[in-house]
């Protein structure tokens, strides 16, 4: 927005009127000759330009939005399994995937910095697979992530994790259905769901899926596979964020 004009008030001394009445009507009569015909003499009309449009913010590279993400970003370790979480408030709260921690007596988790720590589970939310978890210990400079909005078919996507131990691998695809439902072998249907082709496997569970803004619109939890091999074909799913945090509207939400 411009700043507002500043109009200064005509600060010149008056001048003294001479009455002199022949001079004056000749004078009328000419200005209304100009009046009615116009004149080279009169100055142009000036002619304020529109302000220009704010341009919209280009969207973010992979390798842009995997450096803006990777300080959130957590490795997870669950007993024998592996998995990720991404550090979503100033509390240092991490989401992440329930299944990767259920049923486990001992959770350790390793932030960006090197910062290792246990972690307990604060909450959760069964029937969309999401949980949350608090460290004992954050490190000295905590980074959460930025939370999305809603994600559209077609819209680019990064998927950030730990996929088969590899840490912090990063791919890149588009949102490629809403509104998915995956079958579980226990529990119920996971509904509403973001369908992705960014590939993710184990491990990359519980991460998140980020959309060129750098903002995280999903938490990812289920591949879909028709083999037993349990590895990615090109369709993953995440939980949309909003879902996420408020752990369908359960009586513990993850935050």
């Amino acid at each position: 927005m411009e700043p507002p004009r500043v109009f200064r008030a005509w600060s010149g001394r008056s001048r003294k009127v001479v009455p002199v009445v022949g001079v004056v009507a000749a004078l009328a009569i000419t200005a209304v000759a100009f009046f009615q015909w116009g004149s080279a003499r009169q100055p142009a009309a000036q002619v304020t330009p529109r302000p220009s449009p704010t341009a919209s913010p280009r969207p973010m590279t992979v390798a842009e939005v995997y450096q803006m993400l990777l300080p959130s970003v957590v490795f997870i370790r669950a007993g024998s399994a592996s998995g990720t979480g991404v550090v979503v408030n100033g509390e240092g709260v991490i989401l992440t995937a329930l299944h990767v921690v259920e049923g486990v007596s001992a959770i350790e988790v390793a932030f960006a910095d090197g910062t290792r720590s246990r972690a307990t589970l604060a909450a959760a939310d069964p029937d969309n697979d999401i949980a949350a978890l608090t460290a004992d210990t954050l490190p000295g400079t905590l980074v959460p992530a930025v939370l999305g909005g809603g994600a559209g078919i077609g819209d680019d996507v990064v998927a950030i994790g730990n996929q088969l131990g590899l840490g912090d691998s990063t791919t890149a695809g588009v949102v490629s259905g809403l509104g998915r439902t995956a079958t579980r072998k226990s529990g119920p249907d996971l509904k509403g769901l973001i369908q992705f082709d960014a590939a993710v496997n184990p491990g990359s569970s519980g991460g998140p899926l980020v959309n060129m803004r750098g903002q995280v619109i999903g938490i990812v939890v289920a591949l879909a596979n028709p083999t037993d091999a349990g590895t990615f074909i090109g369709i993953g799913f995440a939980v949309p964020i909003g879902t996420a945090v408020t752990a369908g509207g359960g009586p513990q939400p993850p935050i």
